[in-house]
């Protein structure tokens, strides 16, 4: 959902503001249409009708509610205690003839309008007539409603137009016109009638490049879980929850990924270069020039010594790694090679899908999702030809690695922290690759002391001793993995080619140090987590998936593993940002 919605929504009155016990139910009349008519269709009809009459008592006409059983009337106007409609919704829990049996017990909120209801005299209009609906469970039905549509927009330090949708108090009090919703009142509640307008229309949430609309059977679970009274466990509190790729309406999702996956495959079975060997090659699309340069796997210490100077605790405790052989990129990815991916005359949705995709006419790479047009120079006029490409999200980086894939026949994709430190420790066990002493920085690495405050052309200081120019210093660069303060103690030694699957979006781990950095902060071992600060000046609602405006010392550099991984590993690897943004 984004925060224009939000803007646009007009004040209203919160009459069912019981929910917050600012008002007691006896305040106020209680309407039998809106308020205990859902209750009663979806917690008690099924089983209190002609065709079903449980315990002797019917609740699907006023008549044959008030009708004298064997147990007598199930509602007695204005004596709630002796209506058994009412008694039996405030039995203790697991009572054997509490109402409705299954599921969880009913509400105070939703018992509390009842009883205020019979209190009045049970007022009950002939005209409505009740069928059974589906009763709508929080957790069950709405809480992944909200978690994979409108969460990631609308929670942290700074949602979304001010409005937070993570617990239930944010819900009702924040916003620029609170609450999402009135309970027991869909037709009055946003968080309803913002789903369920036309495709086109500019209030439409979630907007059709986060994924909307919703299907139909979801703003119609969020309508029936409004009018039965909104229920919202007080304990519950939502966190953002990936979509399934189904959901997306973009074409780059695992069916695609099955495509490259197959063509990257039949590259591999073909391809006659060795494993061993270093190669160059060009972008096809573009012609611009890369090189990779082959590692062999092999055993190192990861992390940095108890006496390193500059070393942090997240640096260890040293644990031994084993890993597998792969190729990196010999400098960091540069301009010439990453602007073609970003800047392009295609309109696309925010989420990278193009607004003119046809599976008839567009290619295999036509269906990658790739950056919305940049709102700024991205360069921030540190340089680009030559230069490396900064300011992108590690979601961009990701893409961009798919792109590439499916140009080249060769699967692409970020280091992880452990490939990263291996390929930048080039066999040396010195807190740099050149040796411990920080006043030789100069000749390996661009850093605070030498960067001019900017970031520099590729290889112009002295490569490691495995030919990697940069990964010293310039700019930071993305890797794969979930950042987490304790890796070294989840490691067990040795560990063969961990990989910290990301679960959430912050903080992912970056390493190497940038131009800004001091000396401590660019040796082998020096780790960083990723942090949402880094996009504080982006203007756009919701925040873009593909720049991070704050971060002009973060780019990134390749690595191709010898194995070619599973469709599933592979989709992961591009796509472990996706619906956490």
């Amino acid at each position: 959902m984004t925060s224009r919605v939000c803007y646009s929504v007009r004040r209203w009155i919160y009459f069912g503001a019981f929910v917050l016990g600012l008002l007691s139910p006896a305040t106020a009349a209680v309407d039998f249409e809106k308020e205990i008519k859902p209750i009663i269709e979806s917690a008690c009809l099924s089983c209190h009708c002609e065709e079903n009459v449980e315990a002797d008592l019917r609740l699907d006409s006023l008549e044959a509610a008030l009708a004298k059983g064997e147990r007598g009337p199930a509602i007695t106007p204005r004596d709630p205690d002796q209506s058994p409609f009412y008694t039996r919704m405030v039995l203790p829990t697991g009572h054997e003839q509490i109402m409705p049996p299954d599921g969880p017990p009913l509400d105070q909120s939703q018992s509390s309008r009842v009883r205020t209801w019979i209190a009045e005299g049970a007022p009950w209009p002939k005209t409505v007539k009740l069928e059974v609906r589906p009763r709508i469970d929080f957790v069950e039905h709405v809480q992944p409603i909200l978690e994979m549509n409108c969460v990631s927009c609308h929670s942290g330090e700074e949602p979304d137009g001010d409005f937070d949708l993570t617990t239930l108090k944010a819900a009702l009090e924040s916003g620029n016109s609170p609450p999402s919703f009135v309970a027991f009142a869909p037709e009055q509640s946003p968080l309803y009638t913002l789903t369920n307008v036309e495709k086109d229309d500019a209030t439409l949430m979630p907007p059709v490049d986060q994924g909307g609309p919703l299907k139909k059977e979801e703003t119609e679970t969020l309508r029936q879980w409004i009018a039965q009274g909104a229920i919202w466990p007080k304990d519950i509190a939502l966190k953002v929850r990936p979509k399934s790729p189904s959901s997306s309406p973009s074409p780059d999702d695992l069916e695609l990924v099955r495509k490259i996956h197959a063509l990257i495959v039949e590259r591999s079975q073909s391809d006659s270069a060795s494993k061993s060997a270093d190669y160059s090659a060009k972008v096809p699309q573009t012609g611009a020039p890369y090189h990779m340069v082959a590692l062999e796997g092999g055993e190192f210490s990861m992390g940095s010594p108890d006496g390193e100077d500059g070393r942090e605790d997240i640096e260890g405790p040293q644990k031994r790694v084993q890993i597998t052989p792969f190729w990196i990129s010999k400098y960091e990815v540069t301009w010439d090679e990453y602007e073609p991916f970003m800047i392009t005359r295609i309109e696309r949705f925010k989420n990278g899908a193009r607004k003119d995709y046809d599976p008839a006419r567009h290619t295999i790479i036509d269906a990658v999702s790739g950056p919305t047009a940049p709102y700024a120079d991205m360069s921030f006029g540190m340089g680009r030809l030559g230069y490396p490409a900064i300011c992108m999200t590690q979601h961009a980086a990701n893409k961009f690695c798919q792109w590439l894939s499916v140009q080249t026949g060769h699967f692409y994709r970020l280091p992880t922290e452990a490939e990263w430190e291996y390929a930048c420790r080039a066999g040396t066990t010195t807190a740099y690759s050149f040796g411990d002493d920080p006043a030789e920085l100069e000749h390996y690495a661009w850093f605070i002391d030498n960067s001019d405050e900017k970031s520099q052309k590729v290889g112009q200081k002295k490569p490691n001793p495995w030919g990697l120019y940069d990964m010293h210093g310039n700019v930071m660069e993305w890797t794969a993995d979930q950042f987490v303060p304790h890796y070294f103690d989840r490691l067990k030694s040795p560990a063969t080619s961990p990989f910290v699957r990301p679960e959430t979006l912050y903080p992912r781990s970056v390493r190497g140090g940038g131009w800004e950095s001091d000396p401590e902060r660019i040796r082998s071992a020096y780790r960083l987590g990723s942090d949402a600060v880094w996009q504080q000046q982006d203007p756009q609602l919701p925040k873009s998936v593909w720049y991070l405006t704050d971060a002009p010392w973060l780019g990134f550099r390749i690595v191709r593993p010898v194995e070619v991984p599973s469709v599933e590993e592979m989709y992961f690897y591009w796509n472990s940002s996706t619906g956490k943004q």
